[in-house]
């Protein structure tokens, strides 16, 4: 905790985060002009953020792109705002309501988490239904090959197909992306979903969902959870950047305990 402390205590770093609050996935460059900083103190403060996991970074093409990881404001939130006074907790009380506002954009959810376990069985634990069903209470029908459509089922059977649902990406223990599943009238009575809502997640573009796989030292691997490809003020994204912390939260005690806590209804 105290890397994040101090990486939240400079007022240029928390200019950096609120620069990727609005706008995630910047360059260096673009970061530079958007702050009026010069490359080598931004390159700095980037260093710091990394360091305490308040940024992730991942590689398109050339450049290397910076993401805003709201993760460590998740476990302080659960960790340490409980057990103090609440006034002496607002500056992280406020950033974390900044970080769940970023809804109101088409900036993609990324979620970053450090995991005790190998790629190979991370993989497993992302494609195989024997592991899905266990922290997700989802099953996938598809042979993960790219281009390949792909059945969501959940704890109950009701299965969705779309020629839609693809897989996009699978490169075994680095990368999997794929579609999000269809939104139907039967899943939306099965979660609870009001007429309202329900109405504005069909009318809005499919979004995907990629995972980065990454060795991490010895014993611990990366994992990056991007969700992407929504519309302005998306209903969509407020829902997932709820669900996607506790989803990966579930998968990260299973592989690294054998165990996992009941799952709330998908």
């Amino acid at each position: 905790m105290d890397a994040i402390f101090k990486a939240l205590a400079d007022a240029s770093r928390r200019r950096l985060l609120d620069s990727l609050n609005s706008r995630n996935g910047q360059s260096l460059r673009e970061l530079c002009a958007d702050l009026d900083m010069t490359r080598q103190a931004v390159t700095k403060h980037l260093a710091v953020l990394e360091a305490a996991w308040l940024v992730t970074t991942m590689r398109r093409g050339r450049e290397k792109l910076h993401y805003l990881n709201a993760a460590p404001i998740n476990d302080i939130a659960e960790r340490w705002i409980g057990r103090y006074d609440r006034e002496r907790a607002r500056a992280l009380a406020d950033l974390k309501t900044a970080l769940e506002a970023a809804p109101m954009t088409d900036n993609p959810f990324v979620y970053t988490t450090y995991i005790k376990t190998t790629p190979e069985r991370l993989w497993q634990a992302l494609t195989d239904p024997a592991f899905t069903r266990r922290y997700w209470n989802i099953e996938f029908e598809t042979d993960w090959k790219p281009g390949s459509t792909m059945a969501w089922l959940d704890e109950d059977g009701r299965k969705t197909v779309d020629s839609e649902q693809v897989v996009l990406e699978a490169e075994p223990y680095r990368r999997l992306a794929y579609t999000w599943h269809t939104f139907t009238p039967e899943w939306a009575q099965a979660a609870g979903i009001g007429d309202d809502v329900f109405a504005k997640l069909v009318a809005e573009p499919r979004s995907k969902v990629t995972f980065e796989i990454e060795p991490f030292g010895e014993e611990m691997v990366k994992l990056t959870v991007v969700h992407d490809g929504f519309g302005p003020d998306s209903t969509m994204r407020a829902m997932i950047s709820e669900g996607w912390p506790g989803v990966v939260a579930l998968l990260k005690t299973l592989l690294e305990t054998g165990e996992v806590p009941a799952v709330p209804q998908h």
